[in-house]
């Protein structure tokens, strides 16, 4: 028996490549027709996104700028292209940001990750995701209801209610917190309730450490699987298993196109380098395009074991917001961008903010493949031009920052 959804999962890369830059028109076009991507997007020729490299030339919109955009234009911001009256459930999450939930069929895309752990039809499920303001729950639901799996619509909280609900039930499976799960499992041995009919469990919303992961294997849930998504977009990619065995990385949903780029910037970086994850969702509500998650994270190269073809990535690696305040002044991911641009042979840039309190020190570590062809006094002048701040510049061969993501790292001593 596979553990796929369906065929899409396992088509020719080329083909699955192919009929994403196919749709991406179409996708300008019913964006477009939200008062707040026609802003976005003014001037854009649909017919003319047809490529990544054209997809790039489009402006990144920021998951950071969602509570201004939706302040001027409530409640979507005017990103929705189905009206408010036509949706399915309105959602407020911390901020508050609002997120909508369209009529369709398991419109979170969620039950790619359910059939992964190996959910099928029948199967019951405790759903334990809050139901309270937030979608959480609500993917869990659209994504077992597209299998046929029963759900106990458990929400947060309540840990001996869980148990006693664990025992007499008995689901085939958890959703929810890695935490909480660990959590339920201890309260169960402290009741002795037999909750060993949860042998597989799809976790999110937070860090899966390998050791939480063994830990829950060795308390009975044999298989644990990961997923990350977001409340804006979904479920975007998901852990996979063969033979019992975690796969390395995480397979990308589908029904989405996704972008490593330089944090602070919209610009692509190499295959395996660390950058911020920007997506571009196939969703006729809610049409996302170039949407920047703040996210960190880098692709991994080539097919996993399971059979699917996707598109890999190592997973969620941090934030991409670095911004940084120095000597009362923000300085922000961007600006370092600009000074490498202005600059082409500036390969990579690091600002190294170092010191102690009340003495801060400010260096561009910039990689360069010929220091004698570079002139650092330039870098400086344009360090100050842009942050309005003095820094210093020390030059490095090719290769010699990190692989993390960082553009700006602060090492200061608050001590």
């Amino acid at each position: 028996m596979t553990d796929h959804l369906d065929s899409l999962e396992t088509r020719d890369p080329q083909l699955r490549e192919a009929d994403l830059m196919m749709r991406l028109p179409q996708l300008v076009t019913r964006a477009q027709s939200a008062p707040g991507w026609a802003r976005i997007l003014a001037g854009v020729d649909p017919r003319a996104i047809t490529s990544r490299a054209a997809l790039a030339h489009l402006p990144v919109t920021r998951k950071s700028d969602l509570k201004e955009l939706q302040q001027e234009s409530m409640p979507f911001g005017g990103l929705n292209a189905t009206p408010v009256g036509a949706l399915r459930r309105l959602f407020m999450s911390p901020g508050p940001i609002f997120d909508p939930e369209g009529q369709g069929i398991d419109w979170w895309r969620f039950a790619r990750p359910m059939a992964a752990v190996g959910l099928r039809a029948g199967n019951v499920v405790q759903n334990c995701f809050s139901y309270h303001f937030t979608p959480a729950a609500f993917m869990v639901e659209g994504g077992a209801a597209r299998l046929g799996c029963a759900v106990i619509p458990a929400g947060i909280g309540q840990t001996e209610m869980q148990v006693q609900a664990m025992a007499a039930l008995k689901p085939d499976a958890y959703i929810g917190t890695p935490s909480f799960l660990k959590i339920i499992i201890e309260k169960a041995r402290e009741m002795h309730a037999d909750i060993s009919s949860v042998q597989r469990a799809v976790v999110g919303a937070e860090a899966l450490p390998p050791s939480l992961r063994k830990w829950l294997q060795d308390h009975g849930v044999r298989h644990v699987l990961q997923m990350y998504g977001s409340a804006d977009i979904g479920n975007i990619a998901y852990e996979t298993q063969t033979g019992g065995e975690v796969n390395p990385g995480m397979v990308l949903d589908e029904d989405l196109i996704l972008e490593i780029v330089r944090p602070g910037t919209g610009d692509p970086v190499a295959e395996g380098e660390v950058g911020e994850v920007v997506i571009t969702s196939f969703n006729p509500d809610y049409p996302l395009l170039r949407f920047a998650t703040g996210d960190l994270s880098a692709v991994l190269p080539g097919i996993s074991p399971c059979g699917r073809t996707n598109m890999r990535i190592r997973g969620w690696m941090g934030r991409a917001d670095q911004t940084t305040k120095v000597r009362a002044m923000f300085v922000h991911p961007s600006q370092v961008a600009e000074v490498a641009k202005r600059h082409p042979a500036i390969l990579k840039a690091r600002l190294v903010v170092s010191g102690e309190m009340a003495n801060d020190i400010m260096t561009l570590h910039c990689e360069v493949a010929s220091a004698a062809a570079v002139s650092a006094e330039a870098i400086t002048d344009t360090i100050r031009d842009i942050t309005k701040l003095r820094g210093d510049v020390k030059l490095v061969a090719p290769g010699s920052l990190p692989n993390d993501g960082k553009v700006i790292e602060d090492t200061r001593r608050y001590e």
